[in-house]
């Protein structure tokens, strides 16, 4: 039974309890993300993420807060999403109060001292160049990119180079300030934990001051941008992103839609991996995908295929989208999906940290508190008018995006083959 909890200054607490582990998990989720940005700072939640790692009063370097985690074992580590981002420690139950100090005690008291913003600049900068270089890390990026334009949700999380080399310590204070409030974080709790954490959690989180300010991020443009958008890379191979406008999070038709996906391209004998990559040699990798977000959401197509044959590769994707929309799909397929979710979904919540993301990221977004029994349940009740009228919505093709990477220049070819 999961139990939530709100504390005097508005931080809301969720406690988890798994009897099955020697461990516990703490995550604190703070709802802000790249989508909360401005042109004038975009990168900044990403790169306050990374400074919450540099010390603080009373651990003034990253050494001496890393070495406290490292010496009883513990595993921890922060994400910057566009919509939130997380920060969480997962040691043995013993060391619960340590995990719950140095979370807050990074969330509340980092120094964002001048030269290590500085030095993190430049780590932030090799990160982008990473990501640039590896068209496999970079291609979720282009895709979302191509759909939503220049709007936040189109933007790369981790900012822009030249927008890392003249971010102010001025501008990333301001922006913490506005961003970091006690009724925007969650505190999730998982794991094998004596009944004292309700105090050590007051202790911990149940001071901060005052609550700011609703900001709001920018809500998804009503239409996604269609067509073909290459992004010229010196590559032996073209990467490409092919799919369309999804579901938000919460909506009536995710669980139908998630099954759709798997129907499609989630396992390694799904129709596309088997007709693109088995069949046909044209890849080594292929997956569809759904990306859901409070407002908006995107499914993707997503693989990397032999530069010589990305036409007839794209031809395959679409002859079997059209397929499936055309004869639709097998009540075997349809089981094989649900049986998938269900063992999917039951390996994944084994341990304390997968529970802190399961409850933690359902409240937060969705103000639900659904079990995974709950969950399961509503992809079982799902039917086959229900996968196939998904399918209308999402495997349209002519309404699709095409983000490609690679040595190309002419997007006619592939225009001409999507409005086919």
């Amino acid at each position: 039974m999961v139990h939530k909890s709100l504390l005097p200054n508005g931080t809301t607490v969720l406690f988890c309890p798994l009897r099955e582990t020697e461990a516990v998990t703490v995550l604190v989720l703070v709802k802000v993300g790249s989508r909360y940005e401005t042109k004038e700072v975009v990168g900044v939640s990403h790169f306050i993420e990374h400074m919450m790692f540099k010390g603080t009063r009373r651990r003034p370097s990253s050494l001496a807060l890393t070495k406290e985690l490292d010496s009883v074992g513990a595993e921890f580590n922060a994400y910057t999403s566009k919509d939130h981002t997380g920060y969480y420690v997962k040691a043995v139950k013993e060391q619960l109060p340590l995990a719950l100090d140095i979370l807050s005690d990074m969330l509340h008291h980092s120094l964002f001292k001048g030269d290590e913003l500085d030095r993190e600049r430049g780590v932030i900068i090799e990160e982008i160049k990473m990501y640039e270089d590896n068209p496999l890390m970079s291609l979720g990026d282009v895709f979302e990119g191509s759909m939503y334009g220049d709007h936040p949700l189109g933007w790369h999380i981790a900012g822009t180079i030249p927008m890392m080399k003249s971010l102010s310590r001025e501008e990333v204070m301001r922006y913490l300030h506005a961003q970091y409030h006690p009724d925007r974080t969650l505190v999730v709790v998982a794991g094998n934990y004596a009944p004292s954490v309700r105090r050590l959690v007051r202790k911990y989180f149940g001071r901060r001051g005052e609550c700011g300010a609703v900001h709001e991020y920018r809500q998804a443009p009503e239409k996604i941008r269609e067509g073909v958008f290459i992004k010229e890379k010196d590559t032996k191979q073209v990467h490409l992103g092919f799919g369309t406008r999804g579901y938000p999070l919460g909506h009536p038709d995710a669980e139908a839609a998630t099954l759709l996906s798997i129907i499609m391209g989630g396992t390694m004998s799904s129709r596309l991996f088997i007709s693109v990559r088995e069949r046909k040699g044209l890849c080594y990798y292929i997956r569809a995908g759904l990306n859901a977000y409070e407002d908006t959401g995107n499914f993707g197509i997503f693989a990397g295929v032999d530069l010589k044959r990305v036409e007839l590769a794209l031809k395959t994707i679409i002859s079997e989208l059209q397929s499936a929309r055309r004869k639709g799909f097998t009540r075997e397929e349809l089981r094989r999906a649900k049986e998938y979710i269900r063992g999917k979904v039951t390996l994944d919540l084994e341990d304390s940290e997968s529970i802190a993301e399961w409850y933690g990221k359902q409240y937060f977004f969705l103000k639900e508190l659904q079990t995974p029994h709950e969950k399961l349940e509503r992809y079982l009740k799902v039917t086959m008018d229900d996968i196939k009228r998904v399918a209308k919505q999402l495997l349209d093709h002519r309404r699709y995006t095409l983000a490609l990477i690679g040595p190309l220049k002419d997007a006619k070819p592939f225009t001409k083959i999507i409005k086919a």
